[in-house]
């Protein structure tokens, strides 16, 4: 049985829903906002959480209210396909990703609400038991880079693990402080990014002054060139996806079958296109770690749970929210991460 007909039968009722909005500095040196969708039916209420990357998205989102109509008796399946004939915009979003993230909001509090109304955790429904989640810190060092931030977390925390965006802008000296820390698992180049405030072209000195400093990293989201090519064809065991994974297709279409990809669950948008890709990966015995999106609320519990039922002993970039903070802060939980489901629903406790 795949694991998504483990789920897409349960019975759904839903009134309504509302919507709330959450904002917060965060350590890309933005403000961050995002939208909590609690969905309500039959005296319980799902939470999802919309990670469109663009405010003035969530601000018109919450103006509007809640105009969709989601009230009925379903299935989470027949939810879906409902949800997949509406309008989640009211115009044609910047990004195209952002209609998966918006719907990967509804989707998870539908299924947050199917299991609570079921009066089963996803646990039990898929069969899995939540582990002691491995996590990594998603940073950027800055313009012009340092590593002072950096180092202000190992102070904190010095067993940290860090995945780290790559700019041009790193010099051998800033490589050279990074190797001698050794705290770093992957690097991101984000070469698969277009028309967002991180892009990065293709730097080919960039990909062989990393490629060469950081030997057991992984290599995620290079853009691929004849160049870039020539440098990462002997290490393509090393390199990884994340924005170019939003489907089992997207994963067989990589250039280099790949040994682990990022399965972030905001880009697949959907429950059933999230569990395929999780089914394909342990069939090809393709690994995954998790991502994020900043997730302000329950998005965040969403992808901790996810990584500590499918793959928690890998470099799930899921740290607990506070490690977004643009200063270290003491007093978090560190990695490994005891995540504790809740009895019913896609949540955890506490």
């Amino acid at each position: 049985m795949s694991l998504y007909d483990r789920v897409r039968d349960l019975p759904l009722v839903v009134d309504g829903y509302t919507l709330e909005g959450l904002v917060r500095d965060v350590s890309s040196g933005f403000t961050r906002k995002c939208t909590l969708i609690h969905l309500a039916g039959a005296g319980d209420t799902g939470a999802g959480e919309d990670v469109t990357y663009q405010a003035e998205e969530h601000d018109h989102q919450i103006e509007l209210g809640p105009v969709l109509p989601l009230a009925g008796e379903w299935t989470l399946d027949s939810f879906s396909q409902h949800l997949a004939t509406l309008p989640l915009f009211d115009h044609e979003p910047e990004q195209h990703a952002f209609l998966d993230y918006r719907r990967w909001g509804f989707e998870s509090a539908a299924l947050d609400l199917a299991l609570r109304q079921a009066g089963l955790s996803l646990g039990d429904a898929v069969g899995r038991a939540a582990n002691p989640l491995t996590f990594v810190v998603s940073l950027r060092l800055g313009e012009p880079p340092s590593i002072e931030r950096l180092r202000g977390w190992l102070v904190l925390y010095p067993d940290l693990r860090f995945k780290l965006d790559a700019t041009p802008s790193w010099t051998n000296e800033l490589i050279a402080e990074l190797v001698e820390l050794g705290c770093v698992d992957s690097v991101d180049f984000k070469g698969h990014y277009h028309g967002t405030v991180v892009d990065a072209p293709p730097d080919t000195a960039l990909y062989e002054r990393v490629v060469a400093a950081f030997p057991d990293a992984w290599l995620e989201d290079p853009a691929l060139t004849p160049e870039t090519l020539a440098v990462l064809e002997p290490v393509h065991e090393r390199v990884t996806w994340d924005a170019p994974v939003h489907s089992v297709e997207d994963i067989e279409a990589l250039h280099w079958p790949p040994r682990t990809v990022n399965i972030k669950p905001s880009r697949f948008g959907s429950v059933e296109k999230l569990f395929a890709a999780y089914d394909y990966c342990a069939a090809h015995e393709i690994g995954g770690y998790g991502g994020g999106q900043f997730e302000l609320g329950a998005g965040r519990d969403h992808i901790q749970l996810l990584a500590a039922l499918f793959h928690p002993d890998t470099p799930n970039d899921v740290a607990p929210g506070n490690f977004n903070s643009p200063e270290p802060l003491a007093g978090l939980l560190g990695s490994p991460l005891h995540v504790l489901e809740r009895e019913t629903g896609f949540a955890v406790a506490g």
